[in-house]
């Protein structure tokens, strides 16, 4: 195997880490989401204010202010998500490259 061959390899395992490590990121805004997701229903249940935590204390809200913050913060995770599919989908792009490389490459 030449040393050309060897790169391509080492690539191919820098983004298969790269990858890991956003399908690591991807799985944790998507567990916010839901966390989000499922407080927002329970918020639309009840009818009068609800409390937030703030760093280690609980404080009351209104249940507008707790349900606008709440969709600001779904949408922010939605884009994040988005951003790490692109991401993920040139990496394994990258990947699919450089693997079919280096098979030509060994044959």
């Amino acid at each position: 195997m030449n040393s050309e061959t060897e790169k391509k390899i080492q690539q191919l395992q820098i983004i298969e880490q790269n990858l890991q490590n956003i399908l690591m990121q991807k799985q944790a805004f998507q567990m916010q989401l839901m966390e989000n997701e499922s407080a927002s229903e329970e918020l639309s249940k009840t009818k009068k204010g609800a409390y937030k935590i703030a760093g280690t204390i609980m404080i009351s809200a209104s249940k507008e202010d707790l349900e606008k913050e709440m969709k600001e913060q779904k949408d922010v995770l939605n884009l994040r998500i988005k951003s790490i599919e692109k991401q993920e989908k040139s990496l394994r792009e990258k990947a699919e490259e450089i693997q079919k490389e280096v098979m030509k490459d060994i044959k």
